[in-house]
């Protein structure tokens, strides 16, 4: 799939009329929690898509409806408000079976307002001969209907074909120039993400605010210094549970998840004042879930300059927090007075290199076989496991395979004996690597029945 912004693809809709089922359909999951109680999806569900080299972020939210007696239906309409307002296509689902309401009527109105594309959408049309049961919502004055069954598949192709020719495939037009490294900022609201971007670049080139959700959207630049083309990424702030009523983080989480799928290292900005909180933990998750190179920045240092003590505290408190990313650069700033920002530009050059290298297999089969001298692997089933060989597989991070007589053997704490074996002896000390173990009987096997 080329490099571009994964477009967010909301489904809304009163409870009830198949919006998880039709979640799990696209995703091919069974993420979403399907059961015919009206209001059980309550917070949104979110999985990335791909569907024939188109990719999306698919939400699904909580129902829409207007029962005075449901005390979770204030909550439930506000975060599908949310994905009408933030999302860039909407999935609008009915019920076919039980005919148009005026919640249907509503929201049809809302959604008039937009210019976002919408697909409003019939569920439960099991085949041709129950589109008639579509004639009554044509009093919506909708000029096209999608006939589905979000459950038996009826339609589903249409639609996601359909749903596909929307979504834009980047122009050659927009293509970055070669070696361009892409990093964007992620961060709290009012942690200093554009103020750094800013004082990075030199120029206004942000909106900076003291509002908090300035950065409605990610906001890309594209800069020279020194052999290198970088594309910053400035992305909306990720907002704290605590400051909502929601259990999930705000719309604003998937606008940063489609900018991190485009980046290859992810700046993640935590407040020196605050310390690290639950949230950051949450978005630097996200960074290693997704493979990407992390480096921390904790801004605001300045507020911080007489009081040492603090400082050690906080820096203390981020490798408790973090006991497992020793290896993640963390750089103490200063939006306010440049504190600290020249040594930006020479970290992220080390940390993308480190992230692109490649290494002959010979130094890694050499590698492999210290470690495993230096430090013997457990028993499994009566018997020493053995690693015969390894190879890399691929980059951004580096991957590397090592065959063993049984990868259901390898304890995850001599997997990470290895990770750290491997890290040291290739100078990889600055980002996440991965080591995936095959079995090699299994090889065989396969290669005989070729």
């Amino acid at each position: 799939m080329a490099d571009q912004k994964l477009p967010v693809v909301a489904l809304i809709g009163r409870p009830n009329v198949g919006k998880s089922t039709l979640f799990n359909r696209i995703t091919r999951s069974r993420k979403a929690i399907v059961d015919p109680t009206p209001g059980v999806t309550r917070d949104r569900q979110y999985e990335r898509v791909v569907w024939e080299d188109k990719g999306f972020l698919l939400v699904d939210t909580g129902g829409i409806d207007d029962n005075p007696e449901d005390v979770l239906v204030q909550h439930i309409r506000e975060q599908a408000m949310a994905a009408i307002a933030e999302a860039d296509i909407i999935l609008f689902l009915m019920d076919g079976r039980e005919g148009v309401t005026p919640a249907d009527h509503e929201v049809v109105d809302i959604l008039r307002r937009t210019k976002k594309p919408v697909f409003h959408i019939i569920n439960k049309i099991d085949g041709p001969k129950n589109e008639v049961s579509m004639n009554p919502f044509y009093e919506l004055g909708v000029e096209r209907f999608w006939a589905l069954s979000a459950e038996h598949t009826y339609g589903f192709r249409t639609l996601m074909d359909d749903l596909c020719a929307t979504i834009e495939t980047p122009s050659e037009a927009t293509s970055l120039p070669e070696n361009t490294v892409k990093v964007a900022f992620f961060g709290r609201p009012n942690v200093g993400k554009s103020s750094m971007v800013n004082l990075i670049l030199g120029e206004e080139r942000m909106v900076v605010s003291e509002v908090s959700g300035t950065t409605r959207d990610s906001v890309d630049t594209v800069i020279s210094h020194g052999n290198y083309n970088y594309l910053f990424i400035d992305t909306a702030g990720i907002r704290r549970k605590g400051k909502t009523k929601e259990k999930l983080e705000k719309f604003s989480i998937l606008k940063a998840l489609s900018a991190m799928s485009r980046c290859d290292v992810a700046v993640v900005i935590l407040d020196a004042e605050e310390g690290i909180t639950e949230q950051d933990t949450k978005v630097i998750g996200y960074v290693l879930d997704e493979g990407k190179a992390l480096i921390v920045l904790v801004n605001k240092w300045d507020l911080l300059e007489k009081d040492k003590k603090r400082q050690k505290e906080v820096m203390e408190e981020i490798g408790r927090v973090l006991p497992y990313l020793g290896f993640v650069p963390i750089i103490s700033v200063s939006a306010l007075t440049g504190y600290g920002i020249k040594r930006m530009f020479p970290i992220i050059g080390s940390v993308y290199r480190q992230y692109c290298s490649l290494f002959p297999t010979s130094a890694l089969n050499r590698l492999l076989q210290e470690a495993v001298e230096k430090h013997s692997p457990p028993i499994y089933k009566n018997k020493r496991l053995k690693f015969y060989y390894t190879s890399q597989v691929g980059t951004c991070p580096p991957k590397f395979v090592v065959m063993t007589n049984s990868y259901k053997g390898v304890h995850f704490s001599y997997e990470r004996y290895l990770v750290n074996r491997f890290r040291e002896g290739l100078g990889l000390d600055m980002i996440p690597i991965q080591i995936f173990f095959k079995d090699k009987s299994e090889q065989r096997e396969r290669q005989k029945n070729k």
